[in-house]
C-alpha cells in the first residue's frame, strides 16, 4: 500500500519540458552561430571534439535528477501493516447557559467566560468521546451536532455570547429536551448531558424533564459558574462599562448562583453537581464520573503503518545532479582513439 503524501509537488515536473525546451533553443542557437563562420561539413574539421551525444546525456541525467527529487519532495510512503483501531466513547452534549445574568463578573473574567474555559479545558481532556454543543438561554437552539471534531467544537464554543439568543431566561428544560434529538435511537452508547450555568431564573418543571431524559439513558451533570454571594450585570458599549442592569423598580440586579437547581436537576438526571469555581477540580470530577461509565465502540477504523521512502528518491536525484556536473560536451578521449567513422 502506497500513498503521495505531497502531490502538489507534482507541478515541478513542468520544469522538465521547460528544460527540455531551453536545450534545443540553445542548440538551434548554438548551430545557427557556427554556420556563419563555417559550412557544416567544415565543423568537424574545426571542432574535432565536438560531440553530438554528450549534450543529449547530459540533458537527460539532469531530467532524471530533476524527477528523483521531485519524487522526494512529493514523499511516497509505503504501508507496511494494517491495524483495525475501535473507537470507544461516551456522546458528550454540552449545554452552556447564554443568559445576561452569564455577564456577571463574580468569577473571573465573566460566568460565561469562565463556562467557555471549563469546556475548552473539559474537551482538551477528553480522547475518544464524541462531543456536541447546545447554547440556551430563554429557549435552546443547537450549535453543534454530535462530532469527533473538537477544533470545530472549540470554534463554536469560542464564539457563544450572550446575544446568540434573543429570549431571556433560563430554559434549561429546553435544553434537557432538544438534547434528546442529538442521540440516534438505536445507538448503544452512553449519553450523558453537561449544563454549564448559574441556575438562576430557571423556567418550567426542569426535575421533571431531566427524570424524564434519565429514563431515555441520558446522564445530565451540571456545573455551577458563579459565586453565592452574587455579582451585578454590567452593560457595556464600546467594552467600556455604561452600567449595570436593573429590575422594573429601577434596583440594579444581584444575580446569584442557585446551587440548589442544579442540584436537583443532577439527580434528577442521575448525575452529580460539580462547583466551576477551580477548572482543575472540575475536570477531575468530571472524569471520574466518567470513568464509571462502560464505554462503546460506534467506529473503527482501518490503519496502515507507512514509513517515508523519500531518502532513496533523493539520493538518485543527486546521484544524477552530481554525475551531470562531470559530463564534458567534448568526445571522450578512448571514444577518439576507437576511430569509429574514419578509415
Amino acid at each position: 500500500m502506497y500513498i503521495l503524501e505531497e502531490k502538489i509537488y507534482f507541478w515541478l515536473l513542468c520544469l522538465i519540458p521547460l528544460v527540455i525546451l531551453l536545450f534545443l533553443g540553445l542548440t538551434f542557437w548554438r548551430y545557427s552561430a557556427q554556420t556563419k563562420y563555417a559550412q557544416k561539413h567544415l565543423l568537424d574539421h574545426l571542432i574535432p571534439d565536438r560531440s553530438l551525444f554528450k549534450p543529449i546525456l547530459k540533458l537527460v541525467t539532469l531530467c532524471f535528477g530533476i524527477l528523483f527529487l521531485v519524487l522526494a519532495l512529493v514523499n511516497l510512503k509505503a504501508g507496511k501493516k494494517l491495524e483495525i483501531v475501535e473507537r470507544k466513547g461516551v456522546d458528550i452534549v454540552f449545554a452552556v447557559d447564554v443568559s445576561k445574568s452569564m455577564l456577571a463578573e463574580d468569577i473571573a473574567p465573566n460566568r460565561l467566560g469562565k463556562s467557555q474555559q471549563l469546556v475548552t479545558q473539559i474537551i482538551n481532556n477528553l480522547a475518544s468521546d464524541r462531543i456536541g454543543l447546545i447554547a440556551y438561554a430563554g429557549s435552546a437552539v443547537p450549535q453543534l451536532p454530535i462530532t469527533t471534531d473538537y477544533g470545530s467544537a472549540k470554534m463554536f464554543l469560542q464564539s457563544l455570547n450572550t446575544e446568540l439568543i434573543s429570549s431571556q431566561g433560563t430554559a434549561i428544560n429546553e435544553a434537557i429536551q432538544l438534547v434528546e434529538s442529538y442521540y440516534a435511537d438505536d445507538t448503544e452508547v452512553p449519553k450523558v448531558l453537561v449544563i454549564i450555568s448559574d441556575g438562576e431564573d430557571h423556567e418550567g418543571e426542569v426535575a421533571a424533564v431531566a427524570e424524564a431524559a434519565a429514563e431515555k439513558g441520558i446522564r445530565i451533570i451540571t456545573i455551577g459558574v458563579g459565586t453565592q454571594k452574587g455579582g451585578t450585570i454590567p452593560i457595556k458599549r464600546g467594552g467600556v462599562v455604561r452600567e449595570f442592569k436593573k429590575d422594573n423598580q429601577g434596583k440594579t440586579v444581584i444575580t446569584k448562583l442557585n446551587t440548589e437547581t442544579l442540584t436537583e436537576i443532577a439527580e434528577a438526571g442521575n448525575g452529580v453537581y460539580i462547583d466551576g469555581t477551580i477548572t482543575a477540580n472540575v475536570i477531575d470530577e468530571l472524569k471520574e464520573e466518567l470513568d464509571h461509565i462502560d464505554k462503546v465502540a460506534f467506529e473503527s477504523q482501518q490503519y496502515a503503518d507507512f514509513e517515508s521512502q523519500f531518502q532513496w528518491f533523493l539520493a538518485f536525484g543527486l546521484f544524477f545532479l552530481f554525475i551531470d556536473l562531470f559530463y564534458l560536451e567534448r568526445k571522450t578521449a578512448w571514444v577518439k582513439k576507437l576511430n569509429l567513422f574514419n578509415d
